[in-house]
C-alpha cells in the first residue's frame, strides 16, 4: 500500500502513499491550517472548543471514523486513513486531533457489536460530529489492568443497570454517549449509555499537564434498555480489542505529526539565529541534533505507515505491528521534542510558545492507550512465545 518515493523528487518525502491517502492528507492539512490561529487557545481548554468542532464537522473528515453503512467514507474504518489524518491534525492542535480520534475510539465498538437500532441512532450523528462519543474503561484504582474494574452490570427485567466510577475519561462532560466496560457476573460486558440517562454524573477533579477534555463518569443505578448491550454478554473485551486494533496505530501517526512540528520549530529557530558569527544550525552539536531528529522521525513514520496499512487490511492480525508503532513513535516524539527544546535554548522554555505546547502534549502519548512499559512487556511475551515455537 505504501510506495517508495523517487529519489529525484528531492522534496524530503522518503515514502509516498497511494493517491487516496495523499488526498486525505491534503484535506487534513487544509483543516489544520484553517484553525491554526485557534490552536493554542483550544489546546488549553478542558471542554470541547466549538470552533474546532464546527471546523471538523464542516470538513467531513469525521466520517472516516464510522462504517460506510452509517454515513462513513469507507465500508469499514480504515486505520491508515485515520493515521494519516491524525498526523496532520496533531501537528497543529492536540485538541483537534483528540476530537477527531475520539469519534472513532468512542464509537467503534458500537459499529462492530451494537444492535441495529442503536447503531442507526448514534453512528450517523457521530460521523457528522452532531454527537460526541466517549469510551469509559479506566477507574480511579484501575489503569492498565482492566480485569480489576469494579463497575458492575446487573439485570432487572429488560433493563441493564450500571453502578460504578470511571476515571480519566476523554470527552467526559461533553460526550453525548459513553460506551462503558463493566463486570457482568464472571465476565465483562460493554454497554452504551447516553449522557442524559438518569443516574449518570460527571466530575472533573483534575487536569493534566497538556489540558484535555477529561473527567470522571459516575454511574449510580443507571438503567438502559437491554439492546444497549454492545457485543455478546460477558465478552466485552472483544469489541474493546477491536477498537484498539483499529485505532492504536493512529496514536503513532499523531506522535509523528507532533515530532515533525517540533523539528520545524527548531529548524526555523536554528536557521534564523546567529551565534559566534555563524548560523546556529551549523554550530557545534546542533546539526547532529537536527539530523538525528529528522532520521528518527522518518524511521517512526515508516513503521507507522507499515503498521497502519497492516491494520487496515486486518486489524487483529496487525495489532503487534500497531503496538510496536505506538511505542516507537511516541518514544521518538518524546526524544525529538526534548531535543528541539534544547536546540532552541531559553526560547524553547517560553510559556505559551508552540514548542512548549508540543513538549507538554507529547509527554502523555507515552502513557495513554497503553503505556510504553506495559506494551513492551506484552511484546516481550510474544517474542518469547514465538522463539519457543521455532
Amino acid at each position: 500500500m505504501i510506495h517508495a518515493a523517487r529519489a529525484s523528487r528531492g522534496d524530503g518525502v522518503l515514502f509516498e502513499l497511494p493517491e487516496r491517502y495523499l488526498a486525505l492528507r491534503a484535506e487534513a492539512r487544509a483543516l489544520a491550517d484553517s484553525v491554526r490561529d485557534r490552536a493554542a487557545e483550544a489546546d488549553e481548554r478542558d471542554d470541547i472548543d466549538p470552533h474546532m468542532r464546527a471546523a471538523l464537522a464542516a470538513s467531513g473528515l469525521a466520517a472516516l471514523t464510522v462504517p460506510g453503512r452509517f454515513g462513513g467514507r469507507d465500508e469499514r474504518v480504515d486505520s491508515l486513513a485515520i493515521t494519516v489524518v491524525r498526523e496532520q491534525l496533531a501537528a497543529t492542535s492536540a485538541h483537534l486531533d483528540s476530537l477527531f480520534a475520539m469519534q472513532g475510539i468512542g464509537s467503534h465498538a458500537i459499529g462492530v457489536g451494537g444492535a441495529d437500532p442503536v447503531r442507526e441512532r448514534w453512528l450517523g450523528p457521530i460521523g457528522r460530529v452532531e454527537a460526541i462519543a466517549a469510551l469509559a474503561l479506566t477507574e480511579p484504582d484501575v489503569g492498565s489492568d482492566l480485569r480489576a474494574i469494579t463497575t458492575r452490570l446487573t439485570r432487572d427485567g429488560d433493563e441493564l443497570v450500571l453502578d460504578g466510577h470511571k476515571s480519566f475519561i476523554t470527552n467526559a462532560g461533553d460526550a453525548d454517549v459513553y460506551t462503558v466496560l463493566a463486570r457482568d457476573g464472571d465476565g465483562y460486558s460493554l454497554v452504551l449509555v447516553p449522557t442524559d440517562t438518569p443516574g449518570l454524573a460527571v466530575e472533573k477533579p483534575y487536569q493534566i499537564i497538556a489540558p484535555h477534555v477529561l473527567g470522571d463518569v459516575i454511574l449510580d443505578g443507571v438503567r438502559v434498555p437491554a439492546d444497549h448491550l454492545v457485543g455478546v454478554a460477558g465478552e466485552g473485551f472483544r469489541p474493546v480489542l477491536d477498537t484498539l486494533a483499529t485505532f492504536r496505530v493512529s496514536v503513532a501517526g499523531a506522535a509523528v505529526g507532533m515530532a515533525e512540528a517540533a523539528l520545524r520549530e527548531a529548524v526555523r529557530h536554528a536557521t534564523s539565529r546567529e551565534q559566534f558569527g555563524t548560523s546556529l544550525a551549523r554550530l557545534g552539536p546542533v546539526p547532529t541534533m537536527l539530523a538525528t531528529c529528522w532520521t528518527e522521525i522518518e524511521m517512526a513514520r515508516a513503521l507507522t505507515y507499515r503498521a497502519a496499512a497492516a491494520a487496515a487490511r486486518d486489524p487483529r492480525a496487525g495489532l503487534t505491528l500497531a503496538t510496536m508503532a505506538k511505542v516507537g513513535a511516541t518514544e521518538t516524539a518524546g526524544r525529538v521534542v526534548d531535543r528541539c527544546v534544547q536546540v532552541m535554548g531559553r526560547f524553547g522554555l517560553v510559556r505559551g510558545s508552540a514548542i512548549e505546547r508540543l513538549y507538554r502534549e507529547a509527554r502523555p502519548m507515552r502513557i495513554y492507550e497503553g503505556s510504553t512499559e506495559v506494551l513492551l512487556d506484552s511484546l516481550a511475551k510474544q517474542l518469547v512465545r514465538r522463539s519457543a515455537e521455532v
